[in-house]
């Protein structure tokens, strides 16, 4: 079986030509979208001009499918399972909000596969590795799928030379493609090691008017970073999905991702209201010795909480005992309850503002705490029901999205985050 190019919808992109003979995809005039005629690449200082216009982002995705134990349909079934997860999620406190729309629309580009001929075990030999003696850390070689010779495999012809195929970098630059997805088997026991990134991705760096820094390095805006991986102008976040996992899990990679641009520091704004909604300022809030539960050194002791505002957090063989502790919103790992990593289920009460975080609907405009715990989670449980799918869900519609309510240190409308994903 050559590696064969499935159509993961109907929208193609179809170009035309402007008078200097660049292509231009058939996007939408309508501004309050984006991608549009006007701006089509991630990473167009247009988006952040525009920023607070936009109701609507439609990113087209490349997926990229490694997997021999997998069918072009059960991944292509997985993808929409994703794109589904991300668009709830976009709904700004839909929990409560019926008519909240999806802010994240995102659309299937191309699906190519690259499957063996002749094997049904493991991955294809087509994926790239760096070493393939390798048996443990990070191995993906990310660089070639940047490549002519991977261009091939994507098969978009150059409409201005024929028997050409565009690379990656030129697909980005062309709006054709504004985020990649790569399927691997998940099965551990067949070689090569590959040892992907749950999610990578280089950024611009920006000032505090949301102006790209001429001159300044891009920086590391995923879960890890390669500094192998090219840096191609633009933005562009490259996803590992474990074929074997669900939608939720893939969730989680692109959460930490989110987690990562603010981390990165790529965008101070984001960076700051981030930190105090996920709970990366710890240190300063609450004068722990680290800036979130991430750096708390849990073991097999987990925090404990004498009651909804008393939290005890072992730390380096010693109890840490907070008074008054109102959780926010939380970050991937940890619900405003978590007692450990990954401690999603439980329905221990905490007061947390997640729900009314810088809203100040309390009294005194303080923002409102009230008692969470997992029950809240019940609504997301079949779309997203493994790893910790159905948490992050819940948690992305408390992030300030599309006609948030949030207000920022000068009392103005917070900034719809989402458009930061393609900044």
């Amino acid at each position: 079986m050559q590696p064969g190019l499935i159509l993961a919808s109907m929208l193609g992109v179809i170009c035309s030509f402007s008078a200097s003979g660049q292509p231009a995809p058939s996007y939408p005039a309508e501004l309050t979208v984006w991608p549009n005629r006007t701006s089509f690449a991630n990473s167009d200082p247009w988006i952040a001009a525009n920023h607070d216009r936009i109701r609507e982002m439609r990113p087209r995705v490349l997926l990229v499918n490694f997997s021999n134990e997998h069918s072009p349909e059960q991944l292509q079934k997985l993808a929409e399972r994703i794109i589904r997860c991300i668009a709830e999620g976009s709904r700004y406190h839909g929990y409560s909000n019926p008519a909240a729309p999806a802010f994240l629309q995102y659309e299937m580009f191309k699906f190519v596969d690259l499957r063996d001929a002749d094997r049904t075990k493991g991955n294809s030999r087509l994926i790239p590795v760096k070493d393939p003696d390798a048996k443990q850390g990070f191995n993906f070689k990310y660089k070639e799928m940047y490549s002519d010779e991977f261009a091939k495999h994507y098969a978009v012809p150059d409409p201005r030379k024929r028997g050409r195929f565009l690379p990656l970098a030129e697909l980005v630059e062309r709006g054709y493609v504004h985020e990649v997805w790569y399927f691997d088997s998940g099965n551990v026991s067949v070689a090569p090691h590959v040892g992907g990134f749950e999610s990578i991705e280089l950024k611009p760096v920006y000032d505090e008017q949301f102006q790209k820094i001429e001159g300044k390095k891009p920086v590391q805006s995923g879960n890890g970073g390669d500094p192998e991986m090219p840096w191609i102008g633009r933005s562009l976040r490259v996803g590992f999905i474990n074929a074997s996992r669900g939608a939720g899990c893939f969730m989680e990679s692109l959460s930490h991702s989110f987690e990562g641009t603010a981390n990165g520091r790529a965008i101070p704004y984001f960076t700051r209201y981030f930190h105090e909604f996920g709970g990366f300022d710890l240190n300063t809030r609450y004068k722990l010795p680290f800036n979130s539960f991430y750096g708390a050194g849990l073991g097999k002791d987990k925090i404990r909480y004498v009651d909804p505002t008393t939290m005890i957090v072992p730390h380096n063989g010693k109890e840490l005992r907070v008074e008054n502790y109102v959780a926010f919103g939380g970050n991937v790992h940890f619900p405003p309850n978590g007692r450990a990593h990954y401690d999603m289920d439980n329905r221990e009460p905490v007061m947390s503002t997640i729900e009314d975080w810088r809203v100040g609907s309390g009294p005194g405009g303080k923002d409102s705490a009230k008692s969470y715990t997992s029950d809240v989670l019940k609504p997301y449980r079949a779309l997203a029901p493994d790893c910790m799918g159905a948490w992050l869900i819940y948690w992305r519609q408390n992030i300030p999205g599309l006609d948030n309510r949030a207000k920022d240190d000068q009392g103005k409308p917070m900034k719809n985050w989402w458009p930061f994903l393609f900044y």
